[in-house]
C-alpha cells in the first residue's frame, strides 16, 4: 500500500513509525513525484485561492512568481473555477518560451515585470475586470506590480520572499484604495487540526493529477545526485525545475 505523511517532519527520515491517522492512502495510479509534493505548493495554491476572497467565475487575481509551482497551480486551479490570471515574471533569457508555457497551463495573460513600466498598468487589462486578490512570493519590485493591478479594496497574500527585499506600499494604497496586505503559511493553516479537511483537498488535488488537468514541472534526481539537485534548487545552476529526490 502506498501513503503520504502530510505533516511536517523537520528532517530527511528512511523508517518512520505513527499513528494510522497521520498518513493518507494513495491511489496506485498516483504518480510517486506528485504524491511527494502535492502536499506543500498545490495545498498553499488552493488555499490562498479559497481562503482570502470570495471568488466568482469571471473575476480576475494577479501574481508574481507565476513560473514558480505555486504560480503554476494558481493558473490551473483558477481556470477550473472560471478566474483568469494575470501573471508577472521576470525578465531573462527564454521569457518567451516560459509565457507560452504558461499560456498552455491557462494563464490569461503573462507579463514580465519590464513590460508593466508603464503610467498605468491596468490600461492593459482590456475587458478583464480588475483583479480582487493577488499573491506574492518575490518582494520588492514585483511586488509592487501586483499592488498596481488591484481594484479597490483589494488584498495582496504574501507567501514567500525570493527577491528578499522589503515590500513597499504607499500611503495612498491604504487611504484611498482600502488595500489589504495579508500573509500565508501553510504550517500555521494544517497546525489548526484540520486532518478530515486536509485528506479531502489532497484526494481533490490528486484526482485532476491523475485526470491531466493539474500539472507542474519537476525533475527526479536520484540521490546519488543529491549536490546538484540541491545547486539547481539554491539558483545556483539558473533557472531550474523543481527538485524530487528519488531514493
Amino acid at each position: 500500500m502506498a501513503a503520504i505523511y502530510y505533516f511536517f517532519l523537520g528532517t530527511w527520515q528512511t523508517h518512520l513509525v505513527k499513528d494510522k491517522v497521520f498518513w493518507h492512502k494513495l491511489d496506485k495510479d498516483t504518480p510517486a513525484e506528485y504524491a511527494a509534493t502535492v502536499t506543500i505548493n498545490p495545498l498553499t495554491a488552493l488555499r490562498m485561492i479559497e481562503d482570502f476572497m470570495d471568488l466568482k467565475s469571471g473575476d480576475a487575481v494577479v501574481q508574481n512568481g507565476a513560473t514558480s509551482m505555486v504560480g503554476q497551480c494558481v493558473i490551473q486551479l483558477a481556470k477550473l473555477r472560471g478566474i483568469r490570471t494575470i501573471n508577472i515574471i521576470r525578465d531573462r533569457p527564454g521569457s518567451d518560451e516560459a509565457k507560452e508555457k504558461l499560456k498552455k497551463l491557462g494563464a490569461y495573460e503573462v507579463y514580465t515585470e519590464s513590460q508593466l513600466d508603464v503610467k498605468n498598468v491596468k490600461s492593459l487589462l482590456g475587458n478583464v475586470p480588475e483583479p480582487a486578490l493577488g499573491f506574492n512570493c518575490v518582494g520588492g519590485n514585483a511586488a509592487s506590480l501586483v499592488l498596481k493591478f488591484l481594484r479597490q479594496g483589494g488584498t495582496m497574500v504574501t507567501y514567500g520572499g525570493m527577491a528578499k527585499k522589503p515590500i513597499t506600499v504607499s500611503t495612498s494604497s491604504f487611504i484611498f484604495k482600502g488595500l489589504s496586505l495579508k500573509g500565508f503559511y501553510l504550517k500555521n493553516w494544517l497546525d489548526l487540526d484540520r486532518n478530515e479537511e486536509c485528506r479531502k483537498m489532497i484526494d481533490y488535488l490528486l484526482g485532476l493529477i491523475r485526470e491531466g488537468k493539474l500539472k507542474y514541472d519537476m525533475e527526479l534526481a536520484p540521490f546519488s545526485e543529491f549536490h546538484t539537485a540541491l545547486d539547481k534548487s539554491l539558483g545556483k545552476l539558473g533557472s531550474q525545475r523543481k527538485q524530487v529526490i528519488k531514493f
